[in-house]
Parts: structure tokens; C-alpha cells; sequence
């Protein structure tokens, strides 16, 4: 349980250091494909709602993918998806990609 705290903590310390550091100037998408529940979004950047359970999220991106418990993206963020990994849930709500 400890080891799951401190992955979460240090995914979401990373995760505010990239919004921190930013690309100035210019609008900002992941590349690659964002799965929920089977559909597919490319280039995904933003909120996306998890409308089902059980349900799943892969990341083929070059971001980490939030998912939080809450809708809208709000809410404690329940699991970190980073690049090639598979997530699958049945509390989340919504799946945030910077």
C-alpha cells in the first residue's frame, strides 16, 4: 500500500513539473492513441469521460494519463497510465492527457 502512495505521488509530482514546464507559445497534445473502453482518441489533450464499468484505459501516447475518480476530471486521481500500459477500472470517472 505504502509502494502504491509513493508511485502516486511521485507520478503526480512529475506530472505537475511537466505543466509547470510547459511548451510555451503553442497548444500542446499528446501524440499517439489514448483507448477508452475501445474508442480511440488520437492526439488526445483534455478531459475524457469513462462512461462504463468495467472499464479500461491504454495508453499508446508519449504522455501519462490521469484517471481520476471524479467527473470531469475531478476527484482524487486514482491511477497514473503511463506510455504502453493497460488500466482497467470500476470506480474512475473521466481520464485526463496533458
Amino acid at each position: 500500500m505504502m509502494r502504491r502512495r509513493m508511485a502516486l505521488a511521485l507520478g503526480a509530482l512529475a506530472a505537475g513539473m511537466t505543466l509547470a514546464v510547459g511548451v510555451s507559445g503553442s497548444a500542446y497534445a499528446a501524440e499517439g492513441v489514448l483507448i477508452v473502453n475501445g474508442n480511440e482518441h488520437k492526439d488526445p489533450s483534455g478531459c475524457y469521460t469513462i462512461d462504463r464499468y468495467p472499464s479500461s484505459v491504454t495508453n499508446h501516447t508519449d504522455a501519462i494519463a490521469e484517471v481520476h475518480s471524479g467527473p470531469n476530471c475531478t476527484g482524487q486521481v486514482e491511477w497514473l497510465v503511463y506510455p504502453g500500459e493497460t488500466y482497467h477500472t470500476e470506480m474512475a470517472q473521466s481520464v485526463f492527457v496533458l
